[in-house]
């Protein structure tokens, strides 16, 4: 590393320090960054290449190829935004937290504990409703338009003239496709997509704009109906979890901040702690509807998000899911006229796997594992290709009306393969007495057989994946699968990362349950006795998971999901060997694809442990510094000031005090946050005031919680000059016991304690209690682990 080394300079911490950063733009590419130096806040030492060079050196062949590269491609994955803020997941103790603490009475702890379990009931129930209307709406609009076309190739197919049913399935696709398109691209641009990298960040302690806003949840709602009726290579599943958090945030809440309606109820819940555990549980519930597995969503949870966690949340997030799932199976019961036959427990349904006629011997498990290598490499190839895509449009593709056009024409695209797979092939099958084919499709075919291909396509693709999994053997031709393999996975891999609300998931299932299905044909044909690999059913299934895997990189929870959602434990061993071979062999390429899209949007995602070989980095190093503190009784003009520097932004200060009639420094008391300030400034606490109007009433926790999450902005607060001369006293709403670290304090150390107890702010501080620096998570998030050993990122302000 000694060749590639340089001195780095601070890049703009424009968040927590004195210095400003250059604006970047992070979304059209335009301009390059450029860096500030700062030489305050630890010493210079050396680090991997990707830190700023000191400009004044000659720069070496290497390091021209280096900085030309990152020309090429004015993208933001090697920069962290300043944009993104903390969420605080520890509780400020101070007075006013203690106060309430000691008034509450053991029956009020009960009463909180039951409106938890209320909340959690709440949420499942809602999540599963959504679900519930989501998949009937999809169903009905699908229905109608693959009737229409159908009848429309049909009338054609005997007069001539089938580009006129070619047209009409293009623009039935692109007309849902551009609606569900406009309401994303020009009402809520964070709906787009499946919502699992916004809600993987959220529950990491990330502060994502609108992620949990209702407006958010109603887009998201009609546009994956949109975008699954119009025939998009998509699934409903993913943003399901999105949507389950969109409700555990508001329902939690009481109230909701954009109809501007409190219902004064759950108010004590109106803080980050609580609301983090409630989206978790919403999380659980969202894959509970999608899969119809409870215990999957409560491990979903677990590995993709939450950074603390608890016996009694486990519990409540089960309990969640479990009335999830129940809610949708009982409503869909109904719906099918079957009202209390429970067997749709999920959106998706991979239907029943007998035991005896898909056993596996103990022989085929090496094939399995082959398999899921060969998911590693495909889900590699597909994060890969989405990869440039993503960055394409992150730097072409940035106007919405831009965005709806390359949805419309991706709609256009996919029904053009589709009609041309389903007029050049001539697999025709038999029509069986019980067919499962809703729409069998005659076209060229003889009379009593209809064309499998267009199962295929003339299906949800949740019908698909389970006419793959069950169909019998001899239903597809292997040219038929491996065409439909081929083109499905770049219709796919074209289509994550539009302006659509959309999943990954059933995409996925989908394009692995055909080359699975055809991995088992051909088994079957190499083989003398093809009686044992007679089912090709199982192998869809294991393609299908090892597809998924290599694609999303989850390894727990997917494998209790696949074995959910198959009611057949018998797959369980299987599925995780598939899932762990999926995982290492793509990991060796490229991470997986929620990975990459958040590395994209540049979010400053703190992952479960520090880089691996940064010991040797230590707090004084890595913290912000100078700080910014107050005093125990600060001047309101001094706060003012401070809160109203555009050019900071700190969100947390440390409250120093000063020993009167003695030279020494000031001493560290406590830390306040910027939001607990601004409401003091709005409420008018002043030390003066509070002594002229002594029936004045005193601030409590409710006030701070009212105000609780959109703070106001410091503009809109007016403070009149006489009331700039007045004193603020801090004591009682500073937290008085901030977590602190020494100098010396290593990295790993740092961030274990940052990262499980889910801190905003650590203060570091001298031997003898003096403020020399804070740590916020962009200084601990720009330390990673690269090809060249540990690199630092830099910070951009956006």
């Amino acid at each position: 590393m000694a060749n590639i080394t340089k001195k780095v300079s601070w890049s703009s911490r424009a968040d927590e320090s004195g210095a400003t950063g250059e604006g970047t733009p992070l979304l059209n590419g335009s301009e390059q960054p450029s860096y500030s130096r700062q030489s305050g806040g630890g010493s210079l030492f050396q680090i991997g290449r990707l830190g700023t060079v000191d400009l004044d050196e000659e720069i070496t062949s290497d390091e021209d190829s280096q900085r030309g590269r990152l020309k090429e491609i004015p993208h933001n994955e090697k920069l962290l935004s300043l944009k993104f803020e903390s969420l605080d997941y520890d509780n400020s103790e101070n007075q006013l937290f203690l106060e309430e603490e000691r008034r509450m009475s053991y029956m009020g702890f009960r009463c909180l504990e039951i409106s938890r379990w209320v909340v959690c009931g709440l949420i499942g129930f809602l999540t599963g409703l959504i679900a519930c209307f989501i998949d009937i709406v999809v169903e009905q609009l699908a229905g109608i338009k693959y009737q229409v076309v159908k009848e429309n190739i049909e009338k054609f197919t005997e007069m001539g003239g089938l580009s006129i049913s070619l047209i009409l399935w293009a623009v039935l696709n692109s007309a849902f496709v551009m609606v569900g398109g406009i309401i994303v691209a020009f009402f809520e641009p964070i709906a787009a997509g499946s919502g699992i990298p916004q809600i993987k960040c959220y529950l990491n302690g990330v502060k994502i704009p609108r992620v949990v806003r209702l407006k958010t949840l109603v887009v998201k709602v009609g546009g994956v109906i949109c975008s699954v009726a119009g025939g998009l290579a998509v699934g409903k599943e993913g943003p399901m979890i999105h949507s389950g958090a969109v409700v555990a945030a508001g329902v939690s809440q009481g109230r909701s901040t954009s109809l501007k309606k409190d219902f004064k109820i759950f108010e004590y819940f109106r803080r980050d702690t609580e609301k983090r555990d409630f989206v978790s549980a919403g999380a659980a519930a969202g894959v509970s509807a999608a899969f119809g597995a409870p215990v999957g969503g409560v491990l979903f949870s677990l590995e993709e998000g939450a950074s603390f966690w608890n016996q009694m949340l486990t519990w409540r997030i089960f309990f969640a899911s479990m009335i999830s799932t129940f809610t949708l199976n009982f409503f869909l019961s109904i719906y099918k006229r079957q009202p209390g036959d429970l067997s749709y427990p999920g959106l998706i349904n991979f239907g029943r796997f007998e035991s005896d006629s898909v056993a596996y011997n103990l022989y085929e498990i090496p094939l399995f594992i082959a398999m899921g290598a060969i998911g590693g490499l495909l889900g590699a190839l597909f994060n890969f290709l989405n990869y440039w895509l993503t960055i394409f449009r992150i730097r072409y593709v940035h106007r919405p009306c831009l965005q709806v056009m390359e949805a419309m024409l991706v709609a256009t695209v996919t029904a053009t393969v589709s009609f041309a797979m389903i007029y050049f092939t001539d697999d025709c099958q038999p029509l069986g007495q019980e067919h499962s084919e809703e729409y069998p499709l005659q076209l060229f075919c003889a009379d009593g057989e209809y064309n499998s291909m267009a199962t295929t396509f003339f299906n949800t693709p949740e019908k698909s994946v389970r006419s793959l999994f069950h169909d019998p053997p001899g239903t597809y031709n292997p040219l038929t699968l491996g065409m439909f393999t081929l083109a499905y996975f770049f219709l796919a891999c074209w289509t994550y990362g539009l302006t659509v609300s959309a999943g990954v998931f059933i995409p996925s299932l989908l394009i692995g349950a055909a080359w699975g299905r055809l991995f088992g044909i051909l088994l079957a044909s190499i083989t003398p006795r093809g009686s044992i690999w007679a089912d090709p059913g199982k192998y869809a299934l294991i393609g299908a998971a090892a597809q998924l895997g290599g694609i999303v990189r989850m390894t727990l929870s997917l494998t209790v999901i696949m074995v959910e959602a198959t009611g057949n434990v018998t797959y369980g061993l299987p599925i995780m060997l598939v899932l762990m071979t999926a995982k290492i062999v793509g990991d060796y390429f490229q991470e997986g694809l929620y990975d990459i899209h958040i590395k994209l949007q540049s979010v400053p995602f703190l992952h479960w442990d520090a880089p691996a070989t940064s010991h040797w980095l230590t707090a004084r190093e890595v913290m912000s510094s100078p700080v910014t503190c107050f005093n125990r009784i600060e001047k309101v003009g001094t706060v003012v000031d401070v809160l109203s520097n555009t050019s900071t932004n700190h969100n947390g200060f440390p409250v120093v005090v000063h020993i009167p009639a003695s030279d020494e420094p000031a001493k560290l008391c406590g830390l306040i946050l910027r939001s607990q300030l601004i409401v003091l400034l709005k409420h008018k606490v002043f030390v003066e005031l509070a002594r002229s109007r002594l029936n004045q009433r005193k601030l409590q926790l409710k006030d701070f919680r009212d105000a609780y999450p959109r703070f106001p902005p410091i503009q809109s607060i007016h403070v009149s000059q006489d009331e700039r001369e007045c004193m603020m006293d801090l004591t009682e709403f500073m937290n008085p016991t901030p977590y602190t670290v020494p100098q010396e304090t290593s990295l790993p150390r740092v961030f274990k304690l940052f990262r499980a107890l889910g801190l905003r702010h650590l203060v570091v501080a001298d031997n003898e209690n003096r403020v020399v620096g804070l740590v916020t998570r962009k200084d601990l998030a720009r330390y990673h682990l690269g090809k060249h050993g540990l690199e630092e990122l830099q910070l951009a302000q956006t």
